[in-house]
């Protein structure tokens, strides 16, 4: 909830502190999902709560010297959004499940090879992305390591079965943020995926979880 906090006229002591119960107290702790998700595919709109960095600024210098505690209300938050996104996982997964031609178990397990080194190619990617020419050399010797193997794990997933079968999209879905991600994807798409700010987004929360914890 975007508010001005204090009005023209209006003297110091008129204004929210960060301990009324309007304010969000995940944003104070700079984790709120409503904050962190704008603007992406899962942006949650404006949070109920109030939100503003001066408020977020008063909390900080003050917990320097008195616990308030608001690390539990923002766990509970935060526990509460990663519950609902995980068991949009585990529906997406079933619904693949219900959809998708079913594989052999020798073929699934081929299958998620290529996906593994698909997404560590992404990862690695999108990692080299953010650190620039620091580190670029090495990550990219790593990503065409991983490129070989998975074009050699791409061919025996080929050899498994039928062209028709082969080319239909195997997708699976992202245990971090519940995107779908196709086996064919190619490695701009996965890099994108996984520097994208939705992936970051959950990252970020899903660390600041375990760190409330």
């Amino acid at each position: 909830m975007c508010v001005h906090i204090l009005f023209i006229g209006e003297t110091h002591e008129h204004q929210i502190k960060f301990t009324d119960p309007r304010v969000c107290k995940s944003f104070l702790l700079a984790c709120c999902p409503h904050e962190i998700l704008s603007s992406t595919r899962m942006d949650l709109g404006d949070c109920p709560n109030v939100h503003d960095v001066a408020l977020r600024a008063d909390y900080e210098a003050a917990v320097k010297t008195k616990d308030y505690y608001y690390d539990i209300d923002a766990m509970e938050h935060l526990q509460s959004f990663i519950n609902d996104c995980d068991r949009r996982t585990e529906s997406s997964k079933k619904r693949l499940e219900e959809t998708q031609e079913e594989l052999s178990a020798e073929v699934a397990a081929k299958a998620n090879k290529v996906h593994d080194l698909a997404e560590q190619i992404g990862q690695k990617l999108a990692k080299a992305e953010q650190l620039g020419a620091d580190g670029m050399v090495e990550l990219m010797e790593e990503v065409e390591d991983l490129r070989k193997r998975k074009a050699t794990a791409e061919q025996e997933y080929r050899n498994s079965m039928p062209v028709s079968s082969y080319q239909q999209q195997k997708l699976r879905v992202c245990e971090v943020c519940s995107a779908y991600l196709g086996i064919h994807d190619n490695d701009r798409r996965l890099a994108d995926h996984f520097g994208g700010k939705l992936h970051l987004g959950f990252i970020k929360i899903r660390e600041k979880l375990e760190e409330l914890k």
